[in-house]
């Protein structure tokens, strides 16, 4: 039976799963392209390097496809896929030991447009640019809690499930990195 690409685009990723734990390579393709934007933005964080994160991403949706058979039906799949995605990109980031500047913008999903005056607009891009060099200045489980809260939009069980921690070490790691970057920005 022929799915057509409305179908496949508008099937749930539990769906998805269902069909890839039957050898569907479409189904789990859907899933690669639903999934390989935001895979790469949350290596990136963490290798700062955007061939390593491109690496890490993609080596990440392997290791996916892998163990796809063990994927616990009605999980939510996005924590999944980011867990298996932050560690290939902590093993690499750890093998490769290299310590550059990141720019965070490359993970914000939206650049926001504040509305108002060009001054206003100015005023609100330096603030930005203030808050991303302090993030770029921050140790990697600050960085990866933040930009997983703020800049990828996970609920705090996501990220729980993401990090492999209780939702109380979520809280109070995002809000001793939140007190900490407060602390960078002087605010």
């Amino acid at each position: 039976m022929e799915r057509s690409v409305e179908g496949r685009a508008a099937a749930s990723d539990g769906d998805l799963v269902e069909l890839a734990k039957k050898g569907d390579m479409e189904a789990y393709g859907d899933i690669v392209v639903r999934y390989q934007a935001l895979a790469q933005r949350t290596a990136y964080v963490i290798t700062r390097d955007a061939d390593a994160a491109q690496d890490a991403a993609q080596e990440a949706f392997v290791k996916a496809y892998r163990a796809i058979g063990r994927f616990r039906a009605g999980a939510p799949l996005r924590p999944w896929l980011l867990r298996i995605v932050a560690n290939e990109a902590l093993n690499r980031a750890k093998a490769a030991s290299r310590h550059r500047s990141v720019d965070l913008s490359l993970a914000e999903s939206r650049v926001a447009d504040p509305e108002g005056s060009p001054e206003a607009r100015a005023l609100a891009g330096e603030r930005r640019e203030m808050v991303l060099r302090a993030l770029n200045g921050m140790r990697e489980e600050d960085r990866v809690v933040i930009a997983y809260r703020y800049f990828f939009e996970l609920s705090e069980a996501e990220m729980a499930e993401a990090l492999g921690v209780a939702r109380g070490t979520v809280k109070s790691r995002l809000s001793r990195a939140m007190d900490r970057l407060r602390e960078r920005i002087g605010g």
